[in-house]
């Protein structure tokens, strides 16, 4: 989910409230509201205790919004309940969407226990709306309180675990729901993030091939393919890093061999340095082979997930350089 960073992933949770303005806009009801910073807490955070809170953010001027929009509304309200939605409009709440590193729109975020469980980015069909958000119903049946397990925590948990390196720990959390919805997107998905972080490429491969067409723009099979795309682009490079170092060394204006590099020091998983060289390309000349090292780290951060600590440094650092 480009957008936020933080393909899409999940956000952090805002604070305080704040002083912005209310929304402009014609959502109303109990299950449709437009939520400001203020609100935010009450309408987001605490409703998504008992039921999901789907959260479109948009902007006026925004057309693929207007088309996603009504699609969301509609969607929502045959529901009948069972899901509510909260429209944000970024531009009378700026301070709330740069909490939420929201970057592009509309992005929509699903929240529930309180915390982001689901996301997509873009103006999507209304097929893979509703898909998102039956989904999203599913996974809440077994919250506190229902006959299954709480499928939404194990997620959030187990994409918390990932996000740490545990892919042991995540492995385990995906499976439990697996167990208990054996076509759970989330879960699929999650394992074949699992699996490539464990060097298993074949078996992320066949999940990612056996997911629905609906589930193309989830968050974790477009980190998963990201990730897939790395890997096979760094297995050529795997040994030359130190080749490449001293190119570099020799010439810090060679940004064909710093990409280089940062690609050999990615598969060696120096996550860290290969971030730090696509940066100083960046800085040096930011718009180098078509924008190469910031595309190159876009597609690290989706593949890492919002939630990993290096992608959220790694997309402070560069929103700093862009906007400089």
């Amino acid at each position: 989910m480009p957008g936020p960073a933080q393909g899409p992933g999940a956000p952090g949770i805002p604070g305080a409230p704040g002083g912005d303005k209310p929304a402009s806009g014609g959502a109303a009801g109990p299950l449709i509201k437009d939520v400001t910073t203020a609100t935010f807490m009450a309408d987001v955070i605490e409703a998504s205790r008992t039921v999901p809170v789907i959260v479109d953010f948009w902007a006026p001027w925004c057309g693929p919004c207007k088309q996603l929009g009504p699609i969301l509304e509609k969607l929502v309200t045959a529901a009948g309940g069972k899901v509510r939605l909260a429209k944000v409009d970024i531009d009378q709440n700026q301070a709330l969407a740069g909490q939420l590193r929201i970057q592009s729109i509309p992005m929509v975020y699903a929240f529930f226990g309180g915390r982001p469980v689901d996301g997509f980015a873009g103006a999507v069909p209304e097929s893979q709306v509703k898909a998102f958000i039956d989904t999203l119903i599913a996974n809440a049946g077994g919250a506190p309180g229902g006959d299954g397990p709480d499928i939404a925590k194990l997620i959030a948990e187990a994409r918390e675990a990932l996000a740490k390196s545990d892919e042991g720990g995540a492995l385990s959390l995906y499976s439990q729901v697996l167990e208990h919805d054996e076509k759970n997107v989330d879960a699929l998905a999650g394992l074949a993030r699992c699996y490539i972080a464990s060097g298993e490429t074949e078996a992320a491969e066949s999940i990612l091939a056996e997911l629905p067409d609906s589930a193309k723009n989830h968050v974790d099979a477009q980190a998963a393919r990201a990730a897939l795309e790395l890997k096979a682009q760094g297995s050529a490079l795997a040994g030359e890093a130190a080749a490449l170092e001293a190119k570099v060394t020799a010439d810090p204006n060679d940004h064909q061999s710093r990409y280089d590099l940062a690609v050999a020091l990615l598969s060696n998983n120096q996550r860290e340095a290969s971030v730090d060289h696509l940066l100083e390309i960046m800085r040096r000349k930011r718009d180098w082979n078509d924008s190469a090292a910031r595309k190159q780290l876009v597609k690290m951060f989706e593949a890492w997930g919002a939630q990993d600590p290096l992608t959220i440094e790694g997309r402070q650092r560069l929103s700093a350089i862009l906007f400089s």
